[in-house]
């Protein structure tokens, strides 16, 4: 996994994600799951491309249920944009980069 990227649970939650002062994009995921591991090379190279503007976590849903439940998560891998403390939007499934680029740049 990229250094880049780094976990958040449910109790770093407020710290790492709403308190940010960068925009976060959120990977909801678990380790069972194939389309997680289709999409993790993508937001690998997604961490270096937008270092600059963007920080980029993980979040296991089977070690941590709260957050996951409380932004409504149904299917994984879902992508979490949040920026100043709210979500702005979200994107669930696999897609490719240039698609997931296009989402970003909307926001970032």
């Amino acid at each position: 996994m990229n250094s880049k990227i780094q976990h958040v649970t449910d109790d770093t939650w407020d710290d790492e994600i709403l308190e940010s002062e960068s925009p976060v994009l959120v990977d909801y995921w678990a380790e069972w799951c194939g389309p997680c591991k289709m999409i993790a090379p993508i937001l690998d190279e997604i961490a270096d491309e937008y270092s600059d503007r963007l920080k980029i976590y993980k979040m296991d849903i089977d070690a941590n249920v709260r957050t996951p439940q409380k932004y409504g998560v149904q299917g994984i891998p879902t992508l979490m944009l949040f920026k100043s403390g709210r979500l702005e939007a979200s994107q669930v499934g696999v897609v490719p980069k240039k698609q997931l680029t296009a989402f970003l740049d909307q926001f970032v």
